[in-house]
């Protein structure tokens, strides 16, 4: 059961991105870290890693070491860790794109299963988005994005990839259907193929 960690994790996410919007558009940031929190939640996170599904963002977005230390302060090192290790910058302005999920990708293997987890939850959320987007905008929904068409795919595939060094799971399977009805959509490949494994 969620305690009230959980709701203070929640009211300090909200407070937090509270100006904030999806890329493009005008849904709340909020719904993003509700997504990937349920996401978490479905695939069987415990309570650090769902309050760190509600924080992952918060470093990278909203504040950097300052925001860090207060996560620390609020709900301890763990959730703090694996915050850390869903942020890929947590400077401003932040390094150039390519090199930045370069880094994110190399950085996975020796990351811990909260990680993996959290992390493959909120590309699993950003998927399915540019999924729904894609098929309303077309083409011109990849002006919202620094790597454009090429670098997101090549991203997410790589995500993909990367995860099942570590071994496979209903989550990255999942997200490996997603990745590849994106492909697909987008005529990167000439039909769907199967998931692997």
């Amino acid at each position: 059961m969620l305690s009230q960690r959980f709701t203070d994790a929640l009211t300090y996410a909200s407070q937090l991105h509270a100006q904030q919007t999806r890329k493009g558009g005008e849904i709340p940031y909020i719904s993003h870290l509700l997504g990937v929190a349920s996401l978490a939640l479905e695939y069987g996170a415990n309570e650090d890693e769902a309050i760190a599904a509600l924080l992952h963002d918060a470093i990278e977005d909203q504040g950097g070491a300052a925001t860090r230390e207060e996560i620390r302060r609020r709900f301890g090192d763990t959730v703090t860790e694996i915050v850390d290790g869903c942020t890929d910058a947590d400077t401003t302005p932040k390094p150039p794109w390519r090199p930045r999920k370069e880094a994110y990708i190399a950085h996975l293997p020796q990351a811990s299963a909260s990680v993996h987890l959290v992390s493959a939850c909120d590309k699993l959320h950003n998927v399915r988005s540019i999924l729904n987007d894609y098929r309303i905008l077309g083409d011109a929904l990849w002006d919202r994005f620094q790597g454009g068409k090429h670098g997101t795919l090549w991203y997410y595939r790589s995500l993909v990839d990367v995860f099942r060094t570590v071994g496979s799971t209903p989550l990255i399977e999942e997200l490996d259907r997603a990745v590849t009805e994106l492909e697909y959509l987008v005529g990167f490949t000439s039909e769907p193929r199967p998931p692997c494994c």
